[in-house]
């Protein structure tokens, strides 16, 4: 391998390594404007009051939450539905549809069930969430309730229909239980691993409900602890289907929450939400938040915080004690981006967004809830500490390579706080619409705060140059706007959802040019905060802003980026040289996999030894 091709390939798969872990239109007239999709008015949000008794160091909890919910359909219903998130496994599907039980539904099985923890699908290596009672507030009387499709749907029978408009209260009780993760499973070496395999051998991956709901390195996470209410569309039916895939599982409204969590007084505490005050108990603590799709914490005895306020917004960046270098770095990034996105987007009505790290899993580098994102501890390397500084140079020199994959995550993290968490949209059907987003405001951010130059580095190295990596591998070029279940793989679901997606809104800004693409972007923003949007929503607040004239040009564009496959075109073609020095490009596919993993594998643990 000469030294160019060496450095060439590092670049390029040192930004897969972190992009891979961090991640429809129809032609018009040119006088023509698509509608969006309709929507129906902004309901009444629900309110969750959540109590929250937390033994840490079982790793068990209980609660009881009171929900208000409002029937924002036009029909009576007398069925409500929740989802019980931890409850989904691996090669589970359940068959709730996407488009049912909106109407007058009737029933259940007449009796109160719910499956004993423990149960078949519970295992010591996955979180269980058990519901245990649920109530009605108003008649004080116990409705009957059943788990449905794997136990991962809550179906609540109502007294008597809500009708439209009308309001209900329910009481529900729940315990639950979380695994502990092994170190080793959390390494950086453990997530270079898995990117090689995933790469050499396109094994197909899905997330796990422990991939955020477990405890590990004396650090807990709950990224989804409690009886969520399930969607519902713009027709008013339940979105009750639920589904591992590669990509984000959580899909919900919007709602306030008042959340009251018990723990031991040296536990500290981080929450999606603002914290209120105690509860005039040692360990109680109150937080409050509004306008929330969701609400998650991060707990331990070992986490520190430092924060900064930018217009208004209160920025926060959580770490162990061991890495407070790195994280006052990462607070000046978050702050950075913070500034802006309020400048280029609009207001962000939270008061606060929190980035803190959390010993992920190897192939999930980072997670991102309203309010909290979470970025994995194996990418907080402090080049500073005195174990780094007795380690050879060979070692020391990758620092600015890790330090920009770091600030590019922070940067991506924050922009979910204005795609995905207040615009929202659907992570299983349309995951590219928030992720094209996040991923371009990322480069967006480079391009502001850093200069152009860098910008235009971490887009070759994030996207053009993961795309072209993924293709060397034998990637195949595919739409970018299909559901996560279509993508085998975090490889896959990099170089196509976030590099296609990306490179389209980049795309976008050049076609149309600054002063319409910027007006188009906030009105966008402006028109679906709190909502659920669909692709078709952004692309009619690009063709609106266009002239008459570009419009074709800016349906086209949509179409070409997202429907077809141009990749290699647009973006990168395969890299030969790349493909010869590893040896992916001559022998048979069995041979071709053992040596090309012994050659890649080497290759790849000289750059983690740089890493680290």
């Amino acid at each position: 391998m000469t030294s160019a091709t060496n450095r060439g390939a590092a670049i390029a798969l040192g930004a897969l390594l972190l992009a891979a872990c961090c991640a429809e239109a129809t032609p018009v007239r040119a006088q023509q404007v698509p509608a969006a999709p309709p929507k129906i008015s902004a309901p009444a949000k629900a309110h969750y009051r959540i109590n929250l008794n937390l033994d840490f160091d079982a790793r068990t909890f209980t609660g009881t939450e009171r929900v208000r919910w409002t029937n924002a359909d036009d029909r009576p219903t007398s069925v409500v539905y929740f989802h019980l998130y931890p409850n989904l496994r691996p090669g589970t599907v359940n068959v709730g549809n996407r488009g049912g039980g909106g109407g007058n539904s009737s029933g259940g099985n007449g009796s109160i069930a719910a499956a004993p923890a423990g149960g078949a699908e519970a295992t010591s290596d996955e979180p269980r969430l058990d519901v245990t009672e649920v109530t009605s507030v108003a008649a004080a009387r116990p409705l009957l309730f059943s788990l449905e499709d794997e136990e991962i749907v809550l179906r609540v029978q109502l007294r008597e229909p809500i009708a439209a408009g009308a309001s209900t209260e329910i009481e529900i009780k729940f315990k639950g239980t979380i695994p502990e993760i092994g170190a080793d499973e959390t390494s950086l070496p453990a997530h270079v691993v898995q990117q090689v395999g995933a790469a050499l051998r396109d094994t197909r991956e899905t997330r796990r409900a422990r991939d955020i709901n477990f405890q590990s390195r004396g650090v807990m996470l709950l990224g989804s602890f409690y009886p969520v209410l399930a969607a519902r569309d713009e027709g008013g039916d339940w979105q009750r289907k639920a589904e591992l895939t590669v990509g984000d599982t959580i899909h919900v409204e919007v709602a306030d929450y008042d959340v009251t969590i018990e723990a031991p007084p040296d536990v500290a505490l981080f929450t999606s939400g603002e914290e209120s005050g105690g509860g005039g108990a040692a360990g109680r603590r109150e937080f409050t938040a509004g306008n929330l799709r969701g609400f998650a914490l991060v707990a331990g005895r070992a986490l520190r915080s430092v924060e900064r306020t930018v217009s208004g917004v209160r920025v926060r960046s959580v770490f162990t004690a061991d890495h407070e270098s790195v994280g006052r770095r990462v607070l000046g990034v978050a702050a950075e981006a913070v500034r802006v996105f309020l400048a280029r987007f609009g207001e962000l009505p939270l008061k606060s967004v929190t980035v803190t790290e959390a010993p992920l899993v190897a192939g999930l580098g980072s997670a991102e809830f309203a309010g909290l994102g979470v970025i994995a501890s194996a990418y907080y390397v402090d080049f500073d500490s005195p174990a780094m500084r007795n380690l050879p140079e060979l070692v020391r020199e990758q620092r600015a390579s890790v330090e920009d994959s770091l600030e590019y995550a922070v940067a991506h993290t924050i922009a979910h706080s204005w795609w995905g968490a207040i615009v929202g949209s659907d992570p299983a059907r349309l995951p590219v619409l928030d992720e094209a987003l996040a991923h371009w405001s990322a480069i967006l951010y480079y391009r502001e705060v850093r200069g152009a130059e860098r910008a235009a580095a971490a887009q070759e190295d994030q996207l053009r140059g993961v795309y072209q990596v993924y293709r060397t591998f034998g990637g195949e070029d595919m739409a970018a706007d299909r559901a996560a279940r279509d993508y085998r793989n975090s490889f896959q679901y990099a170089a196509i959802v976030a590099g296609k997606g990306a490179l389209m809104i980049a795309a976008l800004r050049e076609l149309m040019g600054d002063e319409r693409f910027w007006t188009a972007l906030r009105r966008y923003y402006e028109a679906n905060r709190f909502e659920v949007a669909e692709m078709g929503d952004l692309r009619a607040a690009f063709i609106a802003e266009a002239p008459v004239a570009g419009r074709r040009a800016v349906t086209r564009a949509f179409n070409r980026w997202l429907s077809e496959k141009r990749g290699d075109e647009d973006i990168a073609p395969p890299n030969p040289q790349l493909a010869a020095a590893l040896g992916l490009s001559t022998e048979s596919s069995t041979t071709k996999d053992r040596n090309a993993f012994s050659r890649l594998g080497r290759f790849f643990w000289r750059q983690m030894t740089r890493i680290r």
